[in-house]
């Protein structure tokens, strides 16, 4: 008997022509259902020859831009022209988009640190498991559509991930430039390897992500980002042969150098803001103060930025522990 590469099994044929949907079936036995399973639900649509595209949104269950402008898509579908494959995953950590939450409420699993994940591990494993293994070695790219979530805000901004071979680094640009965000960040996640991100490096796959808002709300402006954006993307790539090329959008190019464009909190308090989002700040700057709810005769701990930089992304709830990030930033730069 061959061991199944996945434990998530699906009644869709990505193989099979034309529109489907359907779910991914994440095997979940517990109290209240001892054979049941989680269904996320997928749409696949493949017509003649062309790359396959993976568009997800979901990853983490509080941000709604991309769930939003991935559903109304998955409604378009049927009447696209497309030349190659879609596979559309409006909410891929769907227990946790239910819960309205960034992790999921079954196993507190945050997808976006999950990869490479685990065949018999725990639901969200499970799912970063099958993304790794079925769903990337399918795609030629992925679009991961995110937010800040309820506890950050963000300019709308595109998260590059150059790949290392020069040989596609000209495609990729040219994909970057076709989605046309007003910003395009290069990331540094400070050595983080658990992410979608990381997952489609060691695939050999090109990724994009992108921040489009924040607060847990779905931001009229970053959705109608989004939803260009994609249209853009799929033009720029191929699939839609019978659109007109979009115009090229660079944005502005920003890179995150490191722990300096980082500001964390050093002490439990609220946190007051002396910058708003979008603003250009230089190292050593006022970045904020901390305030003591239980003495507030005592003096603020002042913060204060160690780059230069815009704001690119700022901490919505006002209570703070040590180790949260408050703001980052990232500088402006180029391609090489």
């Amino acid at each position: 008997m061959t061991r199944a590469t996945s434990r998530i099994s699906t009644d869709v044929d990505f193989e099979r022509d034309g529109f489907q949907t359907g779910t991914l079936r994440v095997p979940h036995s517990h109290d209240r259902s001892a054979y049941g399973h989680i269904a996320i639900p997928v749409a696949v649509l493949k017509r003649g020859t062309g790359p396959t595209v993976l568009l997800t949104g979901g990853n983490h269950g509080d941000e709604y831009e991309g769930p939003i402008a991935l559903a109304k898509l998955v409604r378009r579908l049927p009447a696209l022209a497309i030349s190659g494959r879609l596979i559309v995953i409006p909410a891929l950590n769907f227990p946790a988009h239910m819960n309205g939450s960034r992790t999921s409420p079954i196993d507190k699993g945050n997808l976006n640190r999950m990869f490479p994940g685990a065949r018999d591990g725990t639901p969200t494993q499970m799912i970063a498991h099958y993304v790794e293994t079925i769903l990337l070695p399918m795609a030629d790219l992925a679009l991961d559509l995110h937010a800040g979530g309820a506890s950050m805000n963000h300019l709308p901004t595109l998260l590059a991930s150059p790949p290392p071979d020069e040989e596609r680094q000209g495609l990729y640009r040219r994909l970057v430039e076709g989605f046309g965000a007003p910003n395009v960040m290069i990331a540094n996640l400070l050595g983080e390897d658990r992410t979608f991100a990381a997952a489609a490096e060691r695939q050999g796959k090109l990724f994009l992500c992108g921040e489009f808002g924040g607060f847990g709300t779905c931001d009229p402006t970053g959705l109608a980002i989004v939803e260009d954006g994609i249209e853009r993307l799929l033009t720029t790539v191929g699939l839609l042969p019978e659109h007109p090329a979009p115009e090229p959008r660079p944005g502005r190019l920003l890179r995150v150098e490191g722990e300096r464009h980082y500001v964390f909190a050093p002490c439990p308090g609220l946190f007051e803001p002396a910058f708003r989002l979008g603003d250009d700040v230089s190292e050593g700057q006022l970045a904020g103060r901390i305030h003591d709810p239980h003495a507030p005769w005592r003096d603020a701990v002042e913060l204060h930025f160690r780059g230069s930089g815009v704001a690119v992304c700022v901490r919505s709830f006002t209570h703070v522990q040590p180790g949260d990030c408050v703001v980052h930033l990232a500088a402006d730069t180029n391609w090489t």
